[in-house]
């Protein structure tokens, strides 16, 4: 079992960065598929970054492709979010996930634990 706790959120002004982290507690940390996802008011919860166990392999949605960077250090237990040149459709409630299967990585049913969210606010 892994407990999340996502950290770094706030308000932004279009084209700007914010820098997402997320702990986890356990020991088992390096044996997760890890996502980043964001849901917005109103809308479904969607998939903005994946990293896999090894962080060898990484998964972006168009909307954020070369925008957003995943990364991860499993020395410490922590996944980050990088989030570059942000735009007020970025606004939202960023949940950070854990899963065992990288096949899963893009769904939500793919990830059995999650965190509380930290908002994400970007001011046009």
């Amino acid at each position: 079992q892994v407990q999340l706790v996502e950290s770094g959120g706030g308000l932004v002004q279009a084209g700007g960065s914010l820098r997402l982290s997320c702990a986890a507690s356990g020991r088992t940390f390096s044996t997760y598929v890890m996502g980043w996802f964001r849901q917005a008011p109103g809308k479904e919860r969607d998939v903005v970054a994946a990293i896999s166990w090894s962080a060898d392999t990484t998964y972006y949605p168009d909307s954020v492709k070369g925008r957003f960077t995943i990364s991860r250090d499993n020395a410490k237990n922590t996944m980050y979010l990088q989030m570059n040149s942000l735009k007020p459709e970025d606004t939202a409630v960023y949940y950070c996930a854990a899963g065992r299967r990288w096949s899963g990585h893009s769904t939500e049913s793919g990830y059995g634990y999650w965190g509380q969210g930290t908002q994400v606010t970007v001011s046009s």
